[in-house]
């Protein structure tokens, strides 16, 4: 019976909430059945790339990071990949104009906050979980910028942290392949092996995105590094597969595609197994329209205080709910079906059933407890009119300008 469950979850995972699942020959689909069945002990490695520049995760990245740990629960290994280095070149998917580029102090910043976050959902377990910058592949000896002495092994002699030497040094000190993977040998990307990489990458195949099309006919300016991107986001997949000795699978929303399929088309040339790609549904935000992000302002972020999320949930429009209950709840899709057909014929009640969606969603990331509290807190304020417990207050004096009270209390960053 066990297995027949851990079957029916895997039929789930290719499905619920997937926009598109990439397996040509089900080579993947086939090695994580053997692995739940015992005839493979292998690794199945599956890759998220990290996008450094946004720290803040909301129920939108979650979608894919709950996805993820259920591949976990089935023994995969999840490899967190922190684009660090193609953050210094933006990603162009979705974007009508050329996106900046990001310090590198800012991406180590954002990296620790992310980090941070995601053991509320996934399990941080070394045996199904690691991380890695990409720019442990993409920097080399003479990018490094030391700023102190370097002492050669085995000697005493301080080295210009300038020198050739000096940077080597610290090159082969700082790679995140020896320091936390303990890695024999380090993997790097020379210009000579982006090149050829290239060589076997047409032109035609990168200018027909759609949004470079889009760009081309309003005569906006298309950069090469731009159009690089794709490729730099499959030498990724290439490299991680000749560290953790395979890539299996890339996950990402399917803003993602095209950058995900390009990895397969490195593989190929390199003549490695090629990553099967899974595409999932982008979650809309509170607005019910535009995909959920913090520039829009319509965001219900994992770190949101419970009352804040289940208010946030509450706010969202009616026909947002079943896409919500698939996409951030655990609830089993009969039920979802059925609540659907409820709603539908009239029978359903809006409000009570966004009340179950906002006390479930609470519960994932913050327990039953708080959820409970969060629905006490609702009902005390929106519906019996009185006020939260939890309400800050503000010591005014006779003659106190509300405007200043509120900026010197933190309520507003200015007047």
């Amino acid at each position: 019976m066990e297995l027949n469950n851990k079957l029916e979850e895997i039929e789930e995972l290719f499905s619920r909430g997937v926009a598109e699942f990439i397996d040509p020959e089900g080579k993947f689909k086939e090695k994580l059945i053997k692995k739940t069945k015992g005839e493979n002990s292998g690794n199945i490695v599956i890759k998220f790339g990290v996008d450094p520049t946004r720290p803040d995760i909301h129920l939108g990245h979650a979608v894919v990071l709950r996805k993820l740990r259920k591949f976990q629960d089935l023994g995969c290994k999840v490899i967190f990949l922190v684009g660090d280095f193609t953050a210094t070149i933006g990603d162009p998917s979705g974007k009508s104009k050329v996106r900046p580029e990001i310090e590198q102090a800012e991406v180590e910043k954002n990296v620790k906050s992310f980090l941070d976050q995601v053991g509320k959902i996934l399990t941080l377990d070394t045996s199904v979980f690691s991380w890695i910058r990409n720019s442990d592949w993409f920097y080399g000896v003479t990018d490094l910028e030391p700023k102190n002495a370097v002492r050669v092994f085995f000697q005493t002699t301080l080295v210009n942290p300038k020198s050739f030497i000096g940077k080597s040094i610290l090159f082969s000190q700082t790679r995140m392949q020896k320091t936390h993977l303990k890695s024999k040998e380090i993997v790097s990307v020379s210009l000579k092996g982006l090149l050829w990489t290239l060589k076997h990458i047409s032109f035609n195949r990168l200018v027909e995105r759609d949004m470079f099309q889009e760009r081309i006919k309003r005569g906006e300016e298309l950069f090469m590094h731009e159009m690089m991107y794709p490729v730099l986001q499959g030498i990724d997949s290439f490299v991680l597969g000749e560290i953790f000795g395979s890539c299996d699978l890339e996950i990402g929303g399917t803003d993602q595609t095209f950058n995900m399929l390009t990895g397969r088309d490195v593989m190929r040339v390199n003549r490695r197994p090629q990553q099967a790609v899974l595409t999932v549904r982008i979650l809309e935000g509170t607005d019910g329209k535009e995909k959920m992000s913090k520039s829009m302002e319509n965001f219900i972020g994992i770190t949101d205080s419970p009352s804040d999320m289940y208010g946030k949930i509450m706010s969202i429009p009616d026909s947002s709910i079943i896409n919500y209950f698939t996409l951030c709840t655990y609830t089993p899709l009969s039920a979802i079906e059925e609540t659907k057909k409820e709603l539908e014929n009239g029978k359903g009640n809006p409000k009570n059933v966004k009340m179950k969606l906002a006390r479930e969603t609470v519960a994932i990331y913050h327990g039953e407890d708080k959820a409970s509290k969060a629905l006490e807190d609702f009902r005390k304020t929106f519906e019996k009119g009185e006020m939260p417990e939890d309400v800050p207050e503000i010591q005014a004096k006779a003659g106190d300008e509300l405007s200043s009270l509120l900026l010197e209390s933190g309520f507003v960053e200015s007047k």
